[in-house]
């Protein structure tokens, strides 16, 4: 009997826990030191390259920050108590250096358990302002550069729910500041409110409201009270010593924007009725021009609630929208206009038209460019030149135009018209510098325009810088990175006059550091940080990004690492981990932007953690999706994806690394519903590792990640891509982790919650682990260090110590004599 009971404890001893309420439990200890390694600082600099803000911030945030209370309403996700999101990223700690050649940071004295964010430099850039979080609220202070000391400039009285809670005055002495309202009312607990009547939502005939599935929606009265109250606020203009002028009185504002000199600001409050089908930020919406005084000057948009735009991922709303200053002038407007009516189905010539109006606002808009795809920005020169940029996803196309904005009738040279998609034809993007607006337009010299480009090929990444001629579009290269053993990024430009830019080098074991290159001169090189690499146990891993094809031809790409502890002709357990792309041409498809010299830097979602448990793992390996013409990628969905991962499969086994009976597959939210499908449609794995996905389509009935056909239109196809249709041939175990509290669209909990209950029902091995209070990403500590022993546990039992067959018949005969 005592062998029975040992045996019985070696097959089932790891899961026996999966029908007990668990604490929180940690990883092991190789995996929990590369966890717990301090994160760099975040850099600030400003445009001359001379200050510097070193924002630190912890890993990750505790359960019991999660745990504060939460709202979600319209979208949002409030701190009803401190009124800001409640789950906004906090830094803890700040240090400044003044001067590049000065390598000492001091650090700044603030609050002990400070909670810092929205940090925003001065007009002048001689300041930061930034919000502290507190137990009852959210306060402003001011950091001063040149004295290294920073000061609380409000009470605990921000309004930080919506939007940046406050915007500077271009005299740098004062900012415009949400206030929470003296007349707001009390809020009502959702729970114990008593119901007046029904909620009543109505569709009429013919109007089609095809929305995503969002979260967080506004479900009832009480939560349309709630949501205006968590809004409301009075504008205030608060100086630097601490004096406070009401500007503006209570509204439910949104957004604020200062004209370039400063004299006018455009500001943008929500407007009623509020939507049960949309969140907040397609409620209507009113926006005004005031000067720097508060006075009205003209009204200048009212938007109506947007709830039944037309069907596809290019559609738009009638009428004016993408308002902004242009940046090359004090105070100019500019803002587009749908020329098809918002719908992408409609033939025309041009999709926008771009307007501009000067200040005071109130005479006749002069058109000055129409793009042939949707409008989507434009980088201001001077007033003969601009450049424009449009975008048209469902080709995949994008084009940049050269215009002159004072003179409408010269046509606009397209100076780029490629497939967005297509890394290596990538040209880059235009440099800009800081104007006397403190605005950023393009760095102009003469009839000469700047360009930095990442440099994919198929041979690596070499980033450049090419020169412009804007007469004759000739480019003429400047410099170009030669780095073999190292990657690096060209991060902005100071001075392209004297050839001064900010880079980033890094290599697979050395920290992404900071440095001044002067182009100019050989190897000028002006170090700004030194990181130390906190990931010394897996520094010397062996990292290759391989190369393989799938049976179609197409080439296909992954990051392969080694386990620390490998041995030559040995086979180990592979983790392969995984995103699906779709694309609409295989040559976009097959390229890959990965590069052996990147920095192992295991992120919380990261397969890379198990090189130290005795796993290969294959990272971020090429799931393309293609459709070609008139096909849809997704036509084809369940055959590419095996075959992506077969060919994956296949492509290490012949390197001589692996146990190909030892492989999992995982993924993080369509990396998951990736996942769910390979094990529903392939024997290629041992077991899986699914988070945050959606697994029923129907459940997502007006498109989902880049599927714009509704259900109704293309039935076979969501039925096909949905793992739980065919979760009765699924037997590979499968470990489903979701947050309680996902707000992603489409991938709720339910999604996950009901795909168990098909695979249990069924008699699948699954095991189900809900993070309390946990979003789309996890951010609690508890939660990431519990999901990565979830993984590790899970990865030992059905992959690396993979029961097989004949194992599998001593286990019966075990269970039969007990």
């Amino acid at each position: 009997m005592k062998n029975i009971l040992l045996l019985i404890a070696l097959f089932f001893g790891s899961f026996i826990y999966s029908q007990e309420s668990l604490t929180y439990q940690k990883p092991p200890q190789e995996i929990l030191e590369l966890v717990n390694a301090p994160l760099a600082p975040l850099m600030r600099m400003d445009d001359n390259g001379e200050n510097f803000v070193f924002l630190y911030r912890s890993n990750f945030k505790s359960i019991e920050e999660l745990s504060e209370t939460e709202m979600r309403l319209g979208g949002l996700r409030i701190n009803p108590i401190t009124n800001i999101g409640s789950r906004e990223r906090y830094y803890n700690s700040i240090k400044v250096r003044v001067g590049r050649n000065n390598k000492d940071e001091t650090p700044i004295g603030l609050p002990a358990n400070g909670r810092f964010s929205n940090f925003n430099w001065s007009p002048n850039q001689k300041m930061m302002a930034f919000t502290n979080t507190i137990s009852s609220g959210v306060e402003l202070w001011i950091l001063n550069i040149e004295t290294k000391s920073a000061k609380k400039i409000t009470e605990a009285n921000l309004n930080a729910n919506i939007g940046q809670p406050f915007s500077w005055f271009k005299d740098n002495t004062a900012l415009l500041v949400k206030i929470i309202s003296k007349d707001k009312k009390s809020l009502i607990d959702t729970k114990t409110a008593v119901p007046t009547g029904p909620t009543v939502s109505v569709s009429e005939t013919g109007v089609k409201a095809q929305n995503r599935t969002y979260q967080d929606l506004l479900k009832n009265p009480t939560d349309k009270h709630n949501f205006e109250q968590l809004t409301l606020s009075e504008l205030t203009k608060v100086s630097l010593d601490g004096k406070k002028t009401i500007w503006k009185k209570n509204d439910m504002y949104d957004d604020l924007s200062f004209s370039p000199d400063g004299n006018f600001i455009m500001v943008t409050t929500i407007e009623k009725p509020f939507s049960y089908l949309v969140p907040y930020n397609r409620f209507p919406s009113k926006t005004v021009i005031y000067d720097k005084d508060g006075k009205l000057i003209n009204t200048i948009i009212e938007v109506p609630l947007i709830e039944d735009l037309p069907q596809g991922f290019m559609a738009v709303r009638k009428g004016k929208r993408n308002f902004s200053w242009r940046d090359d002038k004090q105070a100019t407007l500019t803002w587009c206009e749908a020329l098809d009516e918002g719908n992408p189905e409609k033939e025309v010539e041009f999709r926008d038209e771009v307007f501009e109006l000067n200040a005071p606002f109130n005479g006749k808009a002069t058109s000055i460019l129409k793009t042939i795809g949707r409008f989507a920005g434009i980088e201001w020169g001077n007033n003969q030149t601009a450049i424009a940029y449009d975008r048209w996803w469902n080709t995949r196309n994008t084009k940049s135009y050269i215009f002159n904005p004072s003179n409408n009738t010269i046509k606009p040279i397209v100076i780029s018209d490629r497939n967005y998609q297509d890394t290596y034809s990538d040209p880059g993007r235009f440099v800009t510098k800081r104007n006397e607006y403190g605005r950023y337009t393009l760095d102009l010299v003469n009839e000469n325009a700047f360009l930095i480009g990442d440099g994919f090929s198929e041979n690596g990444k070499f980033p450049f810088v090419d020169e412009m001629n804007l007469k004759t579009l000739k480019t003429t290269r400047l410099y170009q990175s030669s780095l073999t053993d190292k990657i690096e990024d060209l991060s902005s430009a100071l001075d392209m006059k004297n050839g001064e830019l900010i880079v980033r080098i890094e290599s697979k074991n050395e920290y992404p550091n900071y440095y001044i290159r002067n182009i100019k001169k050989q190897n000028d090189l002006i170090p700004l940080t030194q990181f130390e690499n906190p990931y010394k146990s897996i520094q010397n891993v062996y990292k290759e990004v391989i190369k393989y094809n799938r049976e179609d031809g197409l080439e296909l790409s992954g990051t392969l690492y080694l386990p620390t502890n490998y041995e030559k002709g040995k086979k180990y357990p592979m983790v392969m981990w995984a995103y699906p792309r779709e694309f609409k041409d295989k040559s976009s498809a097959g390229q890959s932007t990965s590069n052996s010299n990147e920095f192992t830097y295991p992120s919380y979602g990261s397969p890379i953690y198990w090189v130290t448990r005795g796993y290969v793992v294959l990272d971020d390996a090429s799931f393309p999706i293609v459709g070609e013409g008139d096909e849809q990628p997704n036509d084809t969905f369940i055959k590419q994806l095996v075959s992506n991962a077969k060919a994956a499969i296949d492509a290490v086994d012949n390197l001589g690394y692996i146990d190909r009976t030892k492989v999992a597959v995982g993924g993080h939210s369509y990396g998951a519903f990736m996942t769910a499908n390979l094990l529903a449609h392939s024997n290629l794995f041992a077991a899986g590792i699914a988070r945050s996905g959606a697994y029923n389509r129907t459940l997502t009935p007006f498109g989902f990640q880049s599927e714009e056909r509704n259900y109704w239109e293309a039935p076979e196809v969501y039925n096909a891509m949905s793992p739980f249709m065919h979760a009765h041939t699924m037997k590979t175990p499968l470990l489903l982790v979701h947050g309680e509290a996902d707000n992603n669209s489409g991938t709720y909990p339910l999604q996950s919650e009901r795909y168990f209950n098909a695979l249990k029902g069924l008699g699948a091995p699954v095991r189900l682990v809900m993070l309390p209070k946990e979003s789309h990403g996890y951010s609690a500590e508890e939660s990431v260090l519990h999901m990565l022993w979830e993984q590790d546990q899970w990865l030992e039992t059905y992959v690396k110590n993979k029961v097989t067959p004949e194992k599998q018949i001593l286990k019966k005969e075990v269970e039969v004599k007990h």
